[in-house]
């Protein structure tokens, strides 16, 4: 059975070990820390308004986490989630999990703008979220 449901203090050793293999692997361009994953953690765990974090779970395995953030944008006038990780453990890969995770955000926010940032090497990933309705935007994002 798969399951999608709150990261709890329980999981917080294991979702940061899996942050740690998914930020230092080919498919994000940052690399984090240690501090920042246990932030991360932690406000999903505390409960933000602004900031969710779940355990993807595929019979008695912790199979992956996916994050989100929510934002409004003005761009679109409406309520944005960010998706901001999807990480799924190599050995739980192929089993239909990234469908299940994106249907259940998807679902769980409606009348939304949906935004995530991809590697376009990662066409794993990429295809997926096109299977979703997602398109590239034309331009680029900064940051300061």
């Amino acid at each position: 059975m798969n399951n999608i449901r709150p990261i709890t203090e329980k999981d917080k050793q294991e979702v940061l070990e899996m942050m740690r293999v998914f930020y230092a692997s080919e498919a994000v361009f940052s690399n984090g820390s240690d501090e920042i994953f246990s932030n991360d953690i932690d406000t999903c765990i505390k409960g933000s308004p602004y900031f969710e974090g779940y355990v993807i779970e595929n019979e008695e395995d912790t199979a992956g986490y996916t994050m989100v953030a929510k934002s409004f944008s003005a761009e679109f006038g409406k309520m944005c989630i960010w998706i901001e990780d999807l990480y799924i453990k190599p050995e739980h890969r192929g089993k239909g999990l990234g469908n299940k995770v994106m249907e259940f955000i998807t679902s769980a926010y409606t009348d939304c703008i949906f935004r995530l940032e991809v590697e376009p090497e990662n066409t794993a990933a990429v295809n997926l979220y096109k299977k979703h309705g997602f398109t590239v935007l034309p331009y680029t994002e900064m940051k300061k």
